[in-house]
C-alpha cells in the first residue's frame, strides 16, 4: 500500500507538472510568506479591504497564475487541471478563468512625467559632463532642441509644456531661474505624491521585487541581482544617519543606472528584439528591534 501511494503522488505531480516538495519546504516558505504578509495586511486594514475582498481578489490571481504560467506542453489547460493545482472548485475556476483581473495603470499624464524625469536626468543630450540634468531653456525659440518646451514634445505631444511645466512647479519637482531657464530638483525621484502614482509604483515595484526572489529561491538560473544590508543593535541616532546615508548612495546608483539605460534604450531604439523591461530599485527601511516591525522612517 505503502508504495502504491508513493508512486500515485508521483503520477499525481507529473500530472500537475509540479517537482515533489517536502513537508518542511512548504513550511519554510508558508513562514516566509506570512512574515512578508504582516505589512501587506496592515495596509489592507488600514484601508478598510476585509479579508473577505483579500481572499476574492487572491482566488482570482491563484487561477490567473495557474492557467496561464503551469500549462502543460503541448496540451490545452483545462479547467479540470486548474482546479487540481489551486484547490479551488471547478464551476468557480471556470467562472473565473474568463473573467478579467483588476489591475491599476498609471495615468497618461503620470506615465508620461516618468518618461520625461528619466530621459532628463539619463539621457546623453540632457546632462553635463558629471552626468547630473542641466538646466534648460523654457522655451524652443531660446533653446531649440534642447529646451524644456522640446523635451516635453519629444516625449509626447498630447501634453502641452507650460502645462506639465505649471505641474511640476507646484510640485516642487522643478523651479525657474531669472534666466528663464528649467532647472530638475534634486527631490524630482522623490515618493510621488498622488495615490494613483502611489498605488502604482507599489504595485509595480513590490511585484518586481518578490518576483526577483521567487526567482532565485525556486533555483532559477541565472539569478537576479538582490541583495541587502542587514544590521542590528543600533542606536536611533545611528539609524537617522544610516537613512540618510543610503538616501544618498542610493540615488547615485539610480542616476547611474538610469543614465545607462537611456543610453542602451538609444542603441536598441530599431532592434527587432527590443521586447524587455527592467526595473532597479533600492530602498531602506527599520524599526525597533522587539515591534513586528512598524516603520520609523
Amino acid at each position: 500500500m505503502l508504495i502504491r501511494n508513493i508512486v500515485f503522488i508521483r503520477r499525481l505531480q507529473d500530472m500537475i507538472n509540479q517537482p515533489v516538495s517536502t513537508q518542511e519546504t512548504r513550511q519554510l516558505v508558508l513562514g516566509a510568506v506570512a512574515h512578508l504578509l504582516r505589512p501587506l495586511i496592515r495596509l489592507l486594514l488600514s484601508q478598510g479591504i476585509t479579508f473577505t475582498v483579500f481572499c476574492d481578489a487572491a482566488r482570482a490571481i491563484y487561477v490567473k497564475v495557474a492557467d496561464e504560467e503551469f500549462k502543460l506542453p503541448d496540451k490545452p489547460q483545462t479547467d479540470s487541471r486548474v482546479s487540481l493545482l489551486t484547490g479551488i472548485h471547478r464551476r468557480e475556476v471556470n467562472r473565473l478563468r474568463n473573467e478579467p483581473l483588476q489591475e491599476i495603470t498609471l495615468s497618461p499624464h503620470a506615465s508620461m512625467s516618468a518618461l520625461l524625469l528619466a530621459t532628463w536626468s539619463g539621457h546623453p543630450d540632457y546632462v553635463d559632463d558629471q552626468g547630473m540634468p542641466v538646466p534648460l531653456p523654457r522655451l524652443a525659440s531660446k533653446g531649440a532642441d534642447r529646451s524644456f518646451e522640446a523635451l516635453v514634445q519629444s516625449i509626447s505631444k498630447d501634453f502641452r509644456a507650460r502645462v506639465v511645466l505649471d505641474e511640476w512647479l507646484r510640485q516642487g519637482v522643478v523651479r525657474i531661474d531669472d534666466d528663464d531657464n528649467v532647472h530638475l530638483m534634486p527631490e524630482a525621484f522623490a515618493q510621488p505624491q498622488e495615490m494613483d502614482e502611489k498605488a502604482f509604483y507599489f504595485g509595480q515595484n513590490i511585484h518586481d521585487h518578490l518576483a526577483a526572489t521567487a526567482h532565485n529561491l525556486s533555483g532559477g538560473e541565472p539569478p537576479f541581482l538582490e541583495r541587502c544590508v542587514f544590521y542590528d543593535k543600533l542606536s536611533a541616532e545611528s539609524i537617522n544617519e544610516l537613512a540618510a546615508y543610503s538616501r544618498s548612495v542610493g540615488m547615485k546608483a539610480l542616476q547611474a543606472v538610469n543614465k545607462r539605460a537611456a543610453e542602451l534604450q538609444k542603441r536598441d531604439r530599431d532592434h527587432a528584439a527590443a521586447l524587455y523591461r527592467t526595473n532597479f530599485g533600492v530602498y531602506q527601511y527599520s524599526a525597533p528591534e522587539a515591534s513586528h516591525e512598524h516603520p520609523q522612517h
